[in-house]
């Protein structure tokens, strides 16, 4: 159907390098370092990165999961976070947390619950993810 490509460069070693990532469409571009992912040094990360993409697919799969239940959303908040932990054998993203507020009128919170879990299931990028655990607490406002 579609491909979309992002690309990083890289100089350095791990420690003393850095390096730039940006997506296809120009969009976006930003730095990035070892300080960046593992400190509190300015930049992005990766992590930073699968969790804007989940965030920005979850709220669109929720999108159309409520319009095919026949609601219309007036607005999506989602945040996504996700967790990166040193193991024996190196990092890993080992959880994302989705958190999630909607403003759909006339919607029930047990059926907007159960479309959230189902968007969440159901959006590509959790389906990408799915070594990883993923929770969702998601509210009406």
């Amino acid at each position: 159907m579609s491909t979309r490509t992002a690309q990083a460069h890289w100089k350095g070693g791990l420690k003393s390098g850095q390096g730039t990532m940006q997506v296809e469409s120009g969009a976006f571009e930003t730095r990035y370092s070892a300080a960046s992912r593992f400190e509190s040094e300015s930049g992005s990360n990766p992590e930073e990165l699968i969790g804007a993409a989940h965030a920005g697919c979850f709220s669109m799969a929720l999108a159309l999961m409520l319009e095919q239940a026949h609601y219309t959303p007036e607005r999506i908040d989602t945040r996504a976070r996700v967790q990166l932990d040193q193991q024996e054998d190196g990092y890993a993203i080992t959880r994302i947390e989705l958190d999630t507020q909607a403003q759909v009128p006339k919607l029930e919170a047990a059926e907007f619950e159960k479309l959230a879990q189902s968007a969440k299931t159901n959006c590509p990028v959790s389906k990408a993810l799915k070594g990883v655990e993923i929770t969702l607490q998601a509210a009406l406002k």
